[in-house]
């Protein structure tokens, strides 16, 4: 107990000092070194050595032996990296549109508590559930022009339908795309769907006494107000079409040519089938260079102009 120049008693437990930051949630902190020290290993540290050795002229065994940008200038002067490049810009761009389009679309409509709402978000949920490998091998049976759509619709009657993207190198990057929005847009859709459940429905009922309809609302109002969940989703997504390979091997294995070649295939067939690891190293610094591209506005955008409280 401690006695106050206003004669007030106070107990000693009003003098103790608050806990230093570093000891706060000191348990929850220990348990995350693992994870701390794993990431900072194995993705920092890789992430340095092939930097590093992307410099080299390194072929079957890693050596160091400087070349200095000879390896990247092979790489934007080979047209399959080029066409890789070009396909990935194709495919990203759609896939973005398209998926947050249809993905809010069908969570737009799932939230007006429709019937058998379960079951919908279920099956349109469940092609994630599915390897990118499977995708590929469905949707590869399914545009196939022997045995798939075109087939089908042929057998129909309409014998000068043609539908083979996998089999056309001008539109093969579009046989793929149509695979990937049906894998990717349920997870997307289930995000989206909490994030309108997370709305105040007081809002709703203030925009219908306003007068203010229904797209208008969702233009105007709805949409602003999720915003982390279209920063989540876009994340997702990005990730996502950086590293896509297994829908390209599964499909088409970069085929017609090298008509649907993509980045991440690119570094693999250096490293691993034409035994060129300085180019594959430099290939996948340049992958590494388009996730920070992608990670800087997404740190700002969370972050950016935020203050402590």
């Amino acid at each position: 107990m401690a006695v106050t120049d206003h004669g007030q008693i106070n107990s000693g437990r009003d003098f103790a000092k608050p806990p230093i930051r570093l000891f706060k949630n000191l348990s929850a902190k220990l348990a995350s070194l693992p994870m701390i020290m794993t990431a900072t290993v194995i993705f920092v540290g890789c992430s340095i050595w092939t930097i590093v050795h992307s410099f080299t002229n390194s072929r079957l065994l890693p050596k160091l032996n400087f070349v200095g940008l000879d390896q990247y200038e092979r790489l934007w002067g080979s047209n399959r990296w080029i066409v890789s490049v070009e396909n990935l810009m194709i495919f990203g761009i759609c896939s973005l549109i398209f998926t947050l389009l249809i993905s809010f679309t069908l969570a737009a409509l799932l939230d007006r508590k429709i019937r058998f709402e379960d079951s919908f978000r279920t099956i349109f949920l469940y092609p994630f559930a599915l390897s990118f490998i499977v995708t590929g091998l469905v949707w590869q049976w399914i545009l196939n022009p022997e045995f798939g759509i075109q087939s089908v619709v042929r057998g129909l009657g309409w014998e000068s339908f043609n539908f083979d993207p996998l089999y056309n190198p001008d539109i093969v990057i579009y046989g793929i795309l149509i695979a990937g929005l049906w894998q990717g847009t349920g997870l997307i859709m289930c995000i989206m769907l909490a994030g309108l459940r997370g709305i105040d429905e007081d809002i709703w009922k203030a925009a219908k006494v306003d007068g203010i309809g229904t797209l208008k609302t969702y233009t105007h109002v709805i949409i602003p107000m999720m915003k982390p969940v279209f920063i989540t989703a876009l994340v997702l997504i990005a990730s996502g079409i950086i590293k896509v390979y297994d829908l390209v091997v599964a499909q088409t294995s970069g085929g017609p040519g090298i008509a649907s070649e993509v980045p991440a295939k690119y570094v693999y067939d250096s490293l691993f089938l034409r035994q060129n690891l300085g180019q594959g190293f430099a290939a996948s610094t340049m992958m590494l260079c388009m996730v920070v591209v992608i990670l800087i506005p997404y740190v700002y955008l969370q972050y950016g102009g935020k203050k402590d409280g």
